[in-house]
């Protein structure tokens, strides 16, 4: 067992337990946010910014996810994000589900035994499948509270790359069903944590944060 995140993230970066490595992408991602946060953000898997930047969820997904929490009293610094799968499946084809229990099941599960966070928000299907159940569907269970095998409770809600796809009231349905879903989440942690910061005045601009780590990891890679 890892003793910190830091830890654990130094062995993440280097992985290679799985074909997804060599699926044309820039290796393993990380986490962002923060590790003592009540609150955790568990999305699916990268797509092309995020493999760049080698975080979760800050390409056009995770601008409009800053939105949608900033709405709820939620920045990205005071919530911790993480992906059930670590590296990009090539041309961002969804992961399969055995594809993401063994990634999560060498990474996520230690990230969250490590940060303890108090409630869990995954988005989309492959997050909720893997933490409720294979059979699980976003469709049918968006919305409701479950119990994540760490006995953590978690609810489901919409990717926000599948709110890009959407149109007209088809959209306008959705925010609205995403807004309340996060809005549950907030008010679950307050009531578990309560005192917690989670909003700090600004977004925090995430693309600028990590200028540095996707300049790294490109230039590693074209070596």
């Amino acid at each position: 067992m890892f003793s910190s995140i830091s830890d654990l993230e130094s062995a993440l970066l280097s992985c290679d337990q799985c074909k997804l490595c060599q699926e044309n992408n820039h290796g393993p991602t990380s986490y962002n946010g923060s590790a003592c946060s009540p609150l955790a953000i568990i999305g699916e898997g990268p797509g092309g910014v995020e493999d760049e930047y080698g975080v979760p969820l800050v390409g056009p997904s995770g601008q409009l996810l800053d939105k949608a929490l900033w709405s709820v009293g939620v920045t990205r610094d005071k919530a911790y994000t993480s992906n059930v799968i670590k590296c990009r499946p090539n041309k961002n084809r969804t992961p399969t589900v055995e594809e993401g229990e063994f990634c999560a099941s060498l990474w996520l599960d230690k990230e969250i035994a490590i940060i303890q966070p108090k409630v869990i928000i995954a988005l989309g299907s492959v997050a909720l499948k893997y933490l409720l159940a294979p059979t699980a569907r976003i469709t049918k269970d968006r919305g409701h509270w479950f119990t994540t095998k760490y006995n953590i409770p978690a609810i489901a809600t919409y990717h926000p790359a599948y709110l890009l796809r959407l149109t007209g009231k088809d959209l306008v349905k959705a925010k609205w069903e995403v807004y309340y879903d996060m809005k549950a989440a907030v008010e679950k942690c307050q009531e578990l944590a309560p005192g917690n910061d989670l909003k700090s005045e600004t977004i925090p601009n995430l693309l600028e944060l990590y200028n540095e780590r996707k300049i790294s990891r490109l230039s590693k890679n074209s070596l």
